[in-house]
């Protein structure tokens, strides 16, 4: 799933208020390059059909079908690339693995004695 840091929401939203684009979503875009690498965008726009819609906070983004799949496990975030100079980058997310089995005589059942 596309996440997008408190950090990342803010600096969109402040740049929104400056650009009269408050009452327009964030569309994020992903497109897999012939190299193998993918390129990521992402700017003001309307909702369309196909998207899917997720808010973060007063934020709303949206992402077409054909970004869906690249996006899925990024995050977007807002940060220092380097003294002084802050920059928005899309990072790769680990998946939250499944929590794992109580072994028996762990105490997570009532069935051991």
């Amino acid at each position: 799933m596309f996440s997008v840091t408190e950090a990342a929401s803010a600096e969109i939203l402040a740049a929104a208020q400056r650009s009269q684009a408050q009452d327009m979503a964030l569309r994020v875009a992903a497109r897999r390059q012939a190299d193998g690498t993918v390129s990521f965008g992402m700017g003001f726009d309307d909702w369309r059909e196909q998207d899917e819609a997720t808010e973060v906070g007063a934020l709303r983004v949206l992402v077409g079908a054909s970004s869906r799949d690249l996006l899925a496990d990024h995050c977007l975030d807002y940060v220092e690339v380097e003294p002084g100079r802050f920059d928005f980058v899309f990072l790769p997310v680990a998946p939250t693995p499944a929590p794992a089995a109580k072994a028996c005589g762990s105490g997570g059942c009532s069935n051991c004695a």
